[in-house]
């Protein structure tokens, strides 16, 4: 069988976005080639009037759903439970995203309020994990987003987030 439809059979059963290097782990071929090809199957879905496309998210590929198709997709799983953020946790993802590595303080400070219960969400979620501890007197725990975060939010890497809008620059 050829590498693009090994490509596209092995993203269509992975529960996870897939590292180029982990393709070409699985297939023999050379990483250099499954980028290349990859990007040629994005290529396809592209130009192809389907209802899927290959992204690139978490450092790696995965096919999920054209946004276009979102709304007969949700009368499939209406009625099932939905798993949506809170505010707070929102909130406090964010500080975390742009402002990493973060202390607990430091994210309280912030938003003005307590968050450890948030933060024991967003743990349990994956979207957090403890990155280390401050050089500081008493060693807080240092918080950082995780490759959950990222194929969460549909993001490649922490680059893509949008830029940071201060409520001072809004005047």
């Amino acid at each position: 069988m050829e590498l693009k439809p090994l490509l596209e059979a092995l993203l269509f059963v992975a529960e996870e976005p897939m590292p180029p290097a982990r393709l070409a782990e699985i297939t023999g071929a050379e990483t250099r080639e499954v980028r290349r090809v990859l990007k040629e199957l994005q290529k396809d879905y592209e130009k192809a009037d389907r209802g899927l496309q290959l992204v690139e998210i978490a450092r790696g590929f995965q096919l999920s759903t054209k946004p276009a198709a979102a709304p007969v997709i949700e009368k499939l799983f209406s009625g099932e439970k939905s798993y949506s953020l809170s505010n707070a946790a929102l909130e406090t993802l964010a500080i975390i995203a742009y402002r990493q590595p973060v202390t607990r303080i430091e994210i309280e400070s912030i938003r003005g309020v307590k968050t450890d219960k948030v933060l024991e969400t967003l743990r349990k979620r994956r979207f957090i994990r403890i990155v280390g501890r401050k050089d500081v007197p008493g060693r807080p725990l240092l918080y950082g987003t995780t490759r959950e975060f990222l194929k969460y939010f549909g993001l490649k890497d922490l680059s893509e987030l949008p830029p940071l809008i201060m409520e001072e620059d809004k005047q």
